[in-house]
């Protein structure tokens, strides 16, 4: 059921892509915005459906942020395969843009598909003045230096640090990285409804925690052509991880407590969150 959930939210979010993109000009970076949000999970904008399920908003409104969570992904993917980045020429199984196109055609592209996030989440559709509001602050919150960016620079940094991250600060570092907009999503439904975010933000502060380490675990024991990219780059690189320092069983089961927690702190919504916890459990069985 819940798989079934996921790829009908990600259908109606590709569908709202097609209407929005559609209606650019036809240029090399419209049609690299297009192709940068095709495929994927989509399990951010699947939570902003959800937690807007479980408050009753209705999802003529929800898709928009759900859709605009997934333009600000897929933009930080780009520029994370860029060159200057993580070099990367492969993702979701097929070439990076900037492999497909090249490097400033994909800047602007992530440019692009960076600003329509919060062009979406303030379309008059969306709600009140208040709401589109809340939603465009903690949006940039959680996407900029005090969120993902900030766990991208904190990853950079590590590369050429002189000792390798405790667990502690990989915790940190991913928090921001991983955890910032996956708490968004999670928190956007209660935000459509005007209620207290709070037991999804602890939902998703789990949630984040273990689907990072998650991603560390598919990485040692992953198959290449299901994740669609390289795996084993940050052994290769001597970065430290949640498995290189926990190892790989003593991962597992921490993401497993992770994912109890996450479930636990959804009880006070009953069966309505049925669905939400299943995809806690998903984000350690995937394989991709």
């Amino acid at each position: 059921m819940f798989r079934e959930m996921l790829a009908q939210d990600a259908a109606l979010i590709q569908g709202q892509f097609d209407l929005v993109l559609g209606a650019l000009d036809d240029l090399d970076v419209t049609r690299a915005m297009a192709y940068a949000t095709q495929g994927g999970k989509r399990l951010r904008g699947f939570l902003v459906l959800e937690s807007a399920r479980l408050h009753e908003a209705d999802a003529a409104r929800a898709i928009w942020p759900a859709t605009a969570i997934e333009a600000l992904h897929a933009y930080s993917l780009v520029h994370d395969d860029l060159p200057c980045m993580d070099d990367d020429d492969l993702r979701r199984g097929r070439p990076t843009v900037h492999v497909k196109w090249d490097e400033g055609t994909a800047v602007l592209a992530g440019d692009a598909l960076q600003t329509l996030a919060f062009e979406l989440c303030t379309r008059t559709e969306v709600g009140g003045a208040e709401i589109r509001a809340e939603l465009a602050l903690t949006l940039a919150k959680a996407s900029g230096a005090q969120g993902m960016v900030l766990g991208q620079a904190l990853d950079i940094a590590a590369e050429t640090a002189a000792t390798p991250l405790t667990l502690g600060e990989i915790s940190h570092l991913q928090a921001g990285k991983t955890g910032a907009l996956i708490e968004w999503s999670a928190c956007a439904g209660a935000r459509l409804a005007q209620a207290d975010p709070a037991p999804l933000r602890q939902y998703a502060q789990a949630l984040g925690l273990a689907f990072q380490i998650a991603d560390d675990i598919l990485d040692v024991e992953g198959d290449a052509e299901k994740a669609g990219k390289r795996l084993q780059k940050d052994a290769d690189a001597g970065k430290a991880t949640f498995v290189s320092l926990l190892g790989l069983e003593a991962a597992k089961t921490r993401a497993a407590d992770l994912v109890d927690q996450a479930c636990a702190a959804l009880d006070g919504y009953g069966t309505s969150a049925e669905t939400l916890k299943d995809a806690a459990r998903f984000v350690i069985a995937r394989d991709s």
